[in-house]
């Protein structure tokens, strides 16, 4: 029982799971931190509070609302995403493309319906298998299976 425990512990995908959560939440720490020294009070400056305004409420009947933290916590979390968007997905979607195969079309697959019996008959075919009526080829279908135009 705890040989099975040790091995899901040792597992290549839970190590790399655990040190991508611990450096995404350094990350998280990092971009707080420059949200809250740098951007939240560029944006208290131009607003006109004085600095930071990540400490800005306001009261309704006694209710204290903290819209300060809401907004420096909206800040972070916009700059995190756009990092990580362009910093890490679009890199490796870019890499992915590189590497994937182009898939080979199936000439078969795609079936369209003979208009003299309404069997199915592959859509490149230029007579049905069934009623032996001539039809006119899909020319999309021609283009994908990269066939010559039959005339």
């Amino acid at each position: 029982m705890l040989n099975g425990f040790k091995d899901f512990i040792l597992r290549g995908n839970v190590i790399s799971m655990a040190i991508g959560l611990a450096v995404g939440a350094a990350f998280t720490a990092v971009v707080t931190g420059f949200s809250t020294a740098f951007i939240t009070p560029l944006i208290g400056l131009a607003t006109g509070s004085v600095g930071d305004f990540s400490t800005a409420e306001f009261a309704v009947r006694g209710a204290i609302f903290p819209y300060g933290k809401f907004l420096a916590a909206a800040i972070a979390f916009i700059i995190t995403a756009a990092v990580l968007y362009f910093c890490v997905v679009v890199p490796m979607a870019k890499v992915q493309n590189r590497f994937t195969k182009e898939e080979e079309v199936d000439i078969k697959a795609a079936l369209r319906d003979c208009p003299r019996c309404f069997s199915a008959i592959p859509a490149v075919a230029s007579r049905c298998a069934h009623c032996t009526s001539e039809v006119e080829p899909d020319p999309e279908a021609v283009s994908l299976a990269k066939l010559p135009v039959q005339r």
